[in-house]
């Protein structure tokens, strides 16, 4: 009972916390529910345990090659969109609005790259490969070969092929859940593949654990107990049975309080950091 596997073990539990059985928690089936979809959603956007970085395999398709590719004439994937704003003497600002995206998962948080697309490259494929070729006529002559002299020539084929095709460029965010490739969609054709390197969600239905995170049941329990604190100060001054008296408001100030504290661990312990930018 005190790991929580599943949705209702995590909810009893906070529960318990707040002091069920003992107590009744004034809060509705609906708003535990909320609190709980929250609660996972905030986990999986700031906890550094709430995504995992997979390699995501994504196939061509005709609308996506019909968005990214330019028409006759046109620039590629894109279209002009006229906003009006008031600035100054200027009122109107012209804008470019981007169709070279493919759609990702709605569980997709945040996208590092996509890999390299093998076909027109200076380093060729398959049996043209720089790399295939130097094992099938050097490998004889290994007990023989510095290794410093191969990795030397294997890192300057690697920057001239880094200079010559360099990694496609990207924009994502994940509120439009929309990946934006900036490169030449003519490299693509359909039924092509392309790797995407990118952090996804983990889904709690799948990976039970989530609802046992340490974390989780704290960050839960804190906004339960602030519901209930909500909840109680729209009656301030009742009395209960026996003259007892529960103080809204109180209980509310205390689960602020422990909101603040939870938050701020977030940030200096749970929170992957930004990475600084060098340029």
């Amino acid at each position: 009972m005190s790991k929580p596997s599943n949705r209702q073990g995590l909810i009893e539990y906070c529960l318990r916390q707040l002091g069920a059985p003992v107590l009744e928690i004034n809060i509705a089936d609906e708003q535990i529910d909320d609190l709980v979809d929250d609660a996972i959603q905030y986990f999986q956007e700031r906890h550094y345990d709430g995504v995992i970085q997979v390699p995501l395999k994504y196939q061509m398709q005709a609308d996506d090659l019909a968005r990214g590719k330019a028409p006759e004439g046109g620039s590629s994937g894109i279209t002009t969109t006229t906003v009006s704003e008031t600035v100054g003497a200027t009122s109107s600002f012209k804008y470019l609005e981007n169709s070279n995206y493919i759609p990702l998962p709605d569980s997709i948080i945040g996208v590092n790259k996509i890999y390299r697309v093998h076909g027109s490259q200076t380093m060729g494929a398959g049996m043209f490969n720089i790399k295939y070729q130097l094992m099938l006529n050097d490998l004889y002559n290994y007990s023989s070969l510095e290794l410093l002299t191969y990795s030397m020539v294997k890192s300057k084929l690697e920057t001239i092929d880094f200079l010559l095709n360099p990694l496609k460029q990207i924009r994502y965010n994940i509120r439009e859940g929309k990946l934006y490739l900036d490169c030449d969609w003519n490299d693509f054709t359909e039924g092509d593949y392309i790797i995407i390197d990118c952090w996804r969600a983990l889904d709690p239905n799948d990976t039970t654990k989530v609802y046992n995170d340490r974390f989780i049941k704290k960050y839960l329990t804190a906004t339960m107990k602030k519901q209930w604190g909500m909840n109680l100060i729209k009656f301030q001054g009742v009395k209960l049975p026996g003259g007892i008296e529960l103080n809204g408001r109180q209980i509310y100030d205390d689960a602020l309080q422990e909101l603040k504290d939870i938050n701020d661990q977030m940030l200096s312990t749970y929170e992957t950091p930004p990475l600084d930018l060098i340029g």
